[in-house]
């Protein structure tokens, strides 16, 4: 039934295996054991990197899309509203037009959210398969035989690569499945919350989009750890590093790009005012408070100008020498000489 999806994924499953073969190689070159299992996991974590690096414009667009997505919603609210209850055809066609068009006007495209995940699919059934074959002794490419025999005997905690719960030899494999069935859970979890609760501005979060979005939340988790049981070892080092990277990913690119009127947004703009406050006051003395220096430093100019301690001392000197009793009697004594001459 489903021959014709394998066939074409024939290709993608060649360069999978290539990909894991070249990083396997280099794995070895610095002195990792062949038949290792934690040389072949690293092998599966260098194939997320260079699949995520391909992503990365369409992660970005992915991004902005959901932003989008969501800040459309009131209007896309006043459509629906404008048309509810109406069912002919008439108020269908004209309903899809207006929302056409808001579509056109945001430049949103409700696809692009899902280009990144619909990408990674193909890639995702591609190692399945992959992995799957490697206890039957199944080449692809250049993944011969001698190569496919090394995965086969590759354990991480004595748990084979290949190995699935269901299907699970001993009972470390279950406990190692079990924990990355979690931890993938959790991280899909987190990357959707990330994305709801920091990206997106009040206004945006009560809206039917917004509650599907958070539907998903927590239904993608659950979905995960369902069927992840049936997932080789591999595949969910593959999806928990996918997982990873998209969070680290989608927290770069929120701080750096938030949405307009989102937490992150106002945590933007409060960096921004505190590097531009940082920027204005002089360079501080070591153990000084930067609020008691600058207020120092901005209050001793006017203080100096109104007393001018200096010029007075100035005044002083250029005074004859005696004693300052004496010099504040001199003016006394010269107004009395001119008396006793008369």
């Amino acid at each position: 039934m489903f021959d014709w999806f394998f066939t074409l994924l024939q290709p993608l499953e060649y360069a999978v295996a290539a990909i894991m073969v070249a990083w396997h190689t280099v794995l070895t070159k610095i002195g990792m054991p062949a038949a290792g299992g934690w040389t072949w996991a690293l092998s599966i974590v260098g194939l997320v990197v260079v699949i995520r690096i391909l992503l990365i414009p369409l992660f970005v667009r992915q991004i902005h899309a959901s932003r989008k997505m969501q800040l459309i919603q009131p209007q896309m609210k006043k459509i629906q509203e404008k048309y509810k209850g109406k069912s002919d055809p008439a108020s269908r066609q004209a309903m899809q037009a207006e929302t056409m068009a808001l579509y056109r006007e945001s430049g949103t495209n409700p696809f692009s959210s899902c280009l990144p995940i619909l990408l990674q699919s193909p890639v995702f059934f591609a190692l399945f398969r992959v992995l799957n074959g490697i206890p039957n002794g199944q080449t692809v490419g250049p993944l011969n035989a001698e190569l496919v025999h090394q995965a086969d005997q590759a354990t991480i905690f004595g748990a084979p690569l290949s190995a699935t719960f269901v299907n699970a030899p001993n009972t470390a494999t279950r406990i190692v499945t079990i924990i990355l069935i979690i931890l993938m859970s959790l991280t899909t979890f987190t990357t959707q919350r990330q994305l709801m609760t920091k990206n997106m501005p009040a206004a945006a979060l009560d809206n039917p989009f917004a509650r599907q979005q958070k539907a998903l939340m927590y239904i993608l988790p659950l979905f995960f750890a369902i069927s992840g049981i049936n997932f080789p070892i591999g595949v969910l080092i593959y999806w928990l590093t996918t997982n990873l990277w998209s969070m680290g990913q989608q927290f770069y690119v929120i701080r750096r790009m938030p949405a307009p009127g989102s937490v992150a947004e106002q945590a933007l703009l409060e960096r921004k005012r505190q590097k531009a406050a940082t920027r204005k006051e002089p360079p501080l003395e070591p153990g000084v408070q930067p609020d008691a220096s600058s207020s120092a430093v901005a209050e001793q100019p006017r203080s100096g100008q109104r007393q001018q301690p200096k010029r007075q001392n100035r005044a002083k000197r250029g005074s004859p020498r005696a004693p300052t009793p004496a010099a504040s009697k001199r003016p006394g004594e010269g107004s009395q000489r001119p008396g006793k001459s008369r």
